[in-house]
């Protein structure tokens, strides 16, 4: 592997590192816009004004503005913007915070399923033992033996499963074409949006209470969540593979329980903090392998 491969390896796990707080948090932040907001209405308006921003970056920098591959670009958009965001605010209108930010991080073990049937990506043994851990320690912070089977439990789940899928169309998409980042994440969303703008007018029952806590909560979702964090996401996929992608972001439930414990009294109980102990563990082991596999992997100066 040559200094560039090894210098964009790093990014990749810096880029994952710089996503955790802002998905993490974002879990309280759509919690608290819930309360101005249906959730259809919500998910529209900052998967709409999200890819607004971004294709005004493309203009500015005067990128190409037609899609490159625009079944898989849209196939992409309707299981990342459409499946996932539209799902998981679903979800939280009922369900709290941090539960259904854990529900909805199952996702790294589908995504790892997915990797290997659809990728032929395998797990090394030390993958292993951070994925054995880290699913000890997603058991404990669901507690399935106490969980309700809600309808809002269920959601999160799908959602999960649809970000996972969508993952791996990412990389299927990346491997077959040569596409802009940018360019791709703003299409994607985009083309996501359409369906939750239809599903949002047909259930509409009036219009958003444009309070300050719902701008806020709407700002942090356009900026940060959605054009800054989606675009770092999908860099960090096409350098990483994508079970080691996946894994990664387990740090961000265990963000989001954190906080709304803290901002919301949603308190966890002892299982639950032994539980994201043990996904903290999972991740200290499989950032110390990245690290250290593209240690190896660079060349000799």
């Amino acid at each position: 592997m040559g200094e560039a491969a090894h210098g964009s390896r790093r990014l990749a796990i810096s880029a994952l590192v710089a996503i955790a707080p802002i998905w993490g948090y974002n879990w309280v932040v759509m919690k608290v816009g819930l309360q101005y907001a249906q959730p259809f209405t919500f998910s529209a308006l900052r998967t709409l004004l999200g890819a607004a921003a971004l294709f005004a970056v493309l203009a500015m920098l005067r990128r190409p503005l037609r899609p490159r591959a625009p079944v898989l670009t849209a196939l992409l958009g309707l299981l990342q913007t459409t499946g996932f965001v539209g799902l998981t605010m679903w979800a939280l209108e009922s369900g709290g915070a941090g539960k259904t930010s854990v529900l909805t991080y199952t996702m790294p073990f589908w995504l790892l399923l997915m990797a290997w049937l659809a990728l032929g990506e395998r797990l090394g043994r030390a993958q292993q033992v951070a994925v054995a851990l880290a699913l000890c320690g997603l058991v404990l912070v669901l507690s399935p033996w106490r969980l309700g089977g809600g309808l809002s439990d269920l959601l999160a789940v799908g959602g999960a499963v649809s970000w996972a899928a969508s993952a791996v169309v990412a990389k299927i998409l990346r491997r077959s074409h040569a596409v802009d980042l940018l360019s791709l994440t703003a299409w994607q969303m985009l083309f996501g949006t359409v369906p939750l703008v239809v599903v949002a007018l047909l259930l509409w029952s009036g219009p958003p209470v444009w309070s300050a806590a719902f701008v806020g909560a709407l700002a942090y979702n356009v900026i940060l969540v959605n054009a800054l964090a989606w675009l770092l996401w999908l860099f960090a996929l096409h350098t990483l593979p994508a079970g080691t992608a996946g894994l990664t972001t387990l740090a961000i439930p265990v963000i989001g329980v954190a906080s709304a414990w803290i901002q919301l009294g949603e308190r966890p109980g002892a299982v639950e903090a032994v539980g994201m102990t043990a996904i903290v563990a999972a991740l200290v082991l499989m950032t110390w392998m990245e690290a250290r596999r593209a240690d190896t992997l660079m060349p000799q100066q």
